[in-house]
């Protein structure tokens, strides 16, 4: 069936009413709607309240994730809508090329499967749509201008399946379906994205329109600067593969700890993390979440025999800001405090010291611990006052 020659025109005044009723809600409310969830179920009911026997419908849309490679939306009749992602690895790789939306795709046609007649091993999904009862199975594919591509699926457990008038309501109203899942889809990806190449509070900030050169917004935190030791040695006979491979070891180690102590990773340079914990009061506990992260991190780091890694730490403040050149901008963060932060971790090393505080930072917690000789790091004028603190 040709999609072009479809038209709600084709369709009976009830089903003329209940194409324009389920349009105007893809076309409006869904596309304000941030529960997808919601509008999935409200979408099949909507597809059943018309007259056509759905009693399965999927949303499945690729995702631009750091760790997931999709998500898949199911709802069922009597049961409501459920989501669930797709890992970034070989099996969703491999199951996706065994499914009718590699079909779909392809082809850039509608698959339908009439299921009492289809072998299981045509599709992966055969033997579990049979076991669940279903007999006429649709995949529809979706196009977006962004280049990626998404579907719906249909599916019914009618013993007479889908008739020809279900599928012209279906192909009647899949226009709208299909714009409203790009719009969501893509204003997903984008946050995504951003979130994952900036961080959140740069992305909230680019959302709302900061994106003009020279923006700065500036914020009191305690200050994280992490760096791998010996990184350029370590890696001088590796291959990209495996040194990208030891980064992310050694990010494992220190970027969750920073997470779960409240903290905003904003950058990573090269082997260099940098991190901040916005300030509550005074900063005293702001600086203890900080060194907490700092001693758990390092606790990982020190259970990986294959590297070791220097942490500083400082309070102070620091600015965000767009800075570049034209059209093409950073949103990096700037500051005096952030350069001691890091000339303070540059000094790990050549102490033999794995943790590094600042006397503004040691002050707030109270710290004990070894006094370095104060001296001049480069970019500041004053001699520093540098401590090492115990790990524990």
């Amino acid at each position: 069936m040709d999609m072009r020659k479809d038209s709600i025109a084709s369709l009976d005044p009830a089903r003329q009413a209940a194409a324009l009723d389920l349009m105007g809600y893809m076309l409006g409310e869904a596309m304000q709607a941030t529960d997808a969830d919601e509008v999935l179920t409200e979408m099949s009911e909507r597809i059943r309240a018309a007259g056509v026997p759905l009693d399965r419908a999927t949303s499945i849309v690729p995702l631009l994730h750091a760790e997931a490679a999709a998500s898949a939306r199911f709802w069922e009749r009597g049961k409501g809508a459920r989501s669930y992602l797709f890992p970034y690895n070989q099996a969703s790789g491999e199951g996706y090329a065994r499914s009718p939306a590699a079909d779909a795709h392809e082809t850039g046609q509608w698959v339908t499967l009439w299921l009492p007649d289809t072998p299981d091993e045509t599709y992966d999904i055969v033997a579990e749509l049979k076991e669940a009862g279903l007999t006429h199975y649709i995949m529809a594919p979706v196009f977006q201008k962004t280049g990626l591509a998404s579907t719906f699926s249909f599916a019914t457990t009618s013993p007479d399946g889908f008739s020809p008038q279900d599928f012209a309501f279906l192909r009647a109203v899949f226009p709208a379906l299909a714009a409203c899942q790009e719009i969501l889809t893509t204003t997903r990806a984008m946050n995504e994205v951003l979130r994952i190449y900036v961080g959140e509070e740069p992305r909230e900030r680019i959302i709302k329109g900061d994106v003009h050169r020279g923006e700065v917004v500036h914020i009191r935190s305690a200050i994280l600067f992490a760096d791998m030791r010996r990184f350029t040695e370590l890696t001088a006979e590796m291959t990209a593969e495996q040194a990208a491979s030891l980064l992310n070891a050694y990010f494992d180690c220190i970027v969750p700890a920073v997470e779960e102590a409240g903290g905003e990773v904003l950058k990573f340079m090269g082997d260099g993390v940098l991190a901040i914990f916005r300030a509550e009061g005074a900063g005293n506990d702001t600086c203890a979440r900080a060194l907490a992260a700092a001693r758990a991190g390092l606790a990982k780091v020190a259970d990986d025999a294959r590297f070791e890694a220097g942490v500083a730490l400082h309070f102070g403040e620091v600015a965000f800001g767009n800075v570049g050149s034209g059209m093409r901008l950073d949103y990096t963060v700037i500051g005096r405090d952030v350069n001691l932060a890091a000339r303070i971790a540059g000094l790990c090393g050549p102490e033999d010291e794995p943790l590094l505080v600042s006397q503004v930072f040691r002050d707030l917690v109270g710290l004990k611990g070894r006094a370095l000789e104060p001296r001049r790091l480069k970019g500041l004028k004053e001699p520093q006052a540098v401590f090492a603190p115990a790990l524990s």
